[in-house]
């Protein structure tokens, strides 16, 4: 799951310096971009954010459909909706690679459609497996419980580790996709791309699985 927060950054630096300030994993950012946007405010994009938020659901509600018949945890289906994200991130990097900057909207409008349901759908496996502070898309409530629950808050023990390598790991690969993209935009989703399949595919080997109670 950290691997995937860190493949988030990834695909929100692309979506939101290479496809026109839209966040396609990011969807608080979307709701807030889009608000400003209707109301005219910096010449905001519009059409990106409803693009992305309609797929995004889209991929969420479809990886309830797969996985709600059976229990929290991994399961082969688990398997299976990360390497479809996998593949549809791999589409992405493929369409954008076939054309040169500057790339027609019609285009652009597809990456953010396509991006955004394939995040969609990762969130929403995620959220099955149910790994407490790291949703893969957002670390709001992460911040928050670190937060909360330290010292200064008055806490005891927190898992830190993971909730600060969720931070970390969103950040860096902000970071390393904004890098990317000063090559190509393609080149951040085929990292994704990869990412997402090797989670998928040492998550199947290596996690205990809930198939058995299907």
């Amino acid at each position: 799951m950290l691997a995937l927060t860190f493949s988030t950054g990834v695909i929100d630096a692309v979506g939101y310096l290479g496809l026109d300030r839209v966040f396609t994993g990011n969807m608080t950012g979307n709701v807030v971009i889009l608000a400003m946007a209707l109301t005219g405010a910096d010449k905001l994009p519009v059409v990106g954010p409803v693009i992305a938020l309609v797929l995004f659901m889209a991929g969420a509600a479809t990886a309830g459909r797969v996985l709600r018949p059976i229990a929290a945890g991994w399961s082969h289906r688990s398997t299976t909706l990360f390497t479809v994200v996998g593949v549809i991130l791999g589409v992405g990097a493929i369409a954008s690679l076939a054309f040169p900057s500057p790339r027609p909207d019609a285009l652009s409008f597809a990456v953010t459609g396509i991006l955004g349901y394939a995040m969609g759908m990762q969130a929403g496996a995620a959220r099955h497996i149910a790994v407490k502070d790291v949703t893969t898309v957002v670390v709001t409530s992460t911040l928050v419980g670190l937060a909360f629950d330290s010292t200064l808050g008055g806490g005891g023990g927190q898992p830190w580790k993971r909730r600060a390598g969720a931070i970390l790991l969103l950040g860096a690969g902000a970071a390393t996709g904004a890098a990317l993209l000063r090559v190509h935009l393609g080149l951040g989703m085929a990292l994704s791309a990869l990412v997402t399949i090797a989670v998928g595919i040492l998550g199947h080997i290596g996690q205990p699985n809930v198939d058995a109670r299907e």
